[in-house]
């Protein structure tokens, strides 16, 4: 057992990750962004455990970091700002919380001895690509303020393994889906609408593809790579090394759900031209080879899952399908 850390434990990869790590065994401390609400989050749906400690605070404090850092075995960083289309307006909280909170909590780990460091980057750094499958040499491409702040992240993280020797991997996940995540996403988006009634799906461009990845895999892979030693002072993708247009993600869902709802091009729903990733797909070689990590769950079996969560009237009820989420 250890004593385990997870920041952004409230979003939906971080609330997965917190019920993986507890059927494991191990004690978790979850951060869950302050709010005057008393709020948690998913952390909210997350059965109470004697072995987990929930704390609210923000890691753009770095007092706030150097204390819940303390005594901890592991720590998983997942807290982040991540909706792109609110980095076009409002970037600067986009490098306060991904950036300069990513500085604090390694100098917090650092300073405390953390034995291990999980940060998670995106593969939206990437930017459409220059080449597939797509593996950690790719380019790096600031398509978005979004993916601009978590290359400076990302950087800022491995610079404590080659500065300071911090034990730190760069985890870098492709398309997480699965129940709990935001509708800003657009498999939840096409979901949650069909769910409510909808005879129209509003959605930007599904000519884009996606390496579409189930959370529960995705957390696999976090823990794969958390007790793999050889990670240490390495970036490696997570994904499922499989390419599927959001075209063709919207007609099974369509087919699963027994739906014969019509798309309809939502023009607010699209990025800017330059801003739009066309394409993503992910090598997982490098995971595979260091950790024998492989996927289990594909996409139809990950869609089914999805499906069957977001229809419960308690779950769909938390969205707001016919509202565009920035």
């Amino acid at each position: 057992m250890a004593k385990v850390l997870v920041t952004g434990a409230d979003g939906f990869i971080g609330s997965h990750l917190v019920e993986l790590l507890l059927a494991q065994g191990h004690e978790v401390t979850a951060l869950s962004v302050y709010n005057s609400f008393n709020y948690w989050g998913w952390l909210e749906d997350v059965a109470a455990s004697d072995a987990l400690r929930i704390v609210s605070g923000d890691v753009r404090d770095p007092h706030f970091c150097r204390v819940i850092t303390k005594g901890q075995d592991l720590v998983f960083h997942l807290a982040a700002l991540i909706a792109i289309p609110y980095s076009y307006v409002a970037p600067a909280s986009y490098v306060d919380t991904n950036v300069t909170g990513t500085l604090n909590m390694c100098q917090a780990a650092l300073e405390n001895g953390v034995g291990r460091f999980i940060h998670t980057s995106t593969s939206e750094v990437y930017g459409t690509a220059c080449y597939v499958p797509i593996d950690e040499k790719h380019p790096l491409q600031p398509q978005s303020p979004y993916s601009a702040s978590k290359i400076g992240a990302d950087a800022m993280a491995m610079s404590y393994h080659n500065a300071f020797d911090l034990p730190l991997t760069v985890a870098r996940p492709f398309n997480t889906y699965g129940p709990r995540q935001s509708a800003r996403a657009v498999i939840p988006t096409i979901i949650s609408q069909i769910a409510s009634g909808q005879e129209q799906i509003k959605l930007g461009d599904i000519t884009t593809t996606r390496d579409f990845n189930y959370v529960t895999d995705t957390c696999r892979g976090f823990l794969a790579l958390a007790e793999c030693d050889a990670a240490a002072g390495e970036t490696v993708n997570i994904g499922s090394n499989f390419e599927i247009s959001v075209g063709d993600t919207l007609n099974l869902i369509r087919e699963l759900m027994n739906s014969d709802v019509e798309f309809i091009e939502d023009r607010q729903r699209s990025r800017p031209e330059k801003s739009e990733v066309f394409r993503l797909w992910c090598d997982n070689a490098k995971i595979a080879e260091l950790t024998g990590f492989k996927p289990e769950v594909d996409i139809r079996a990950g869609l089914q899952k999805t499906i069957d969560w977001f229809v419960e009237p308690a779950n769909l009820a938390k969205y707001k399908p016919g509202l565009y989420n920035v």
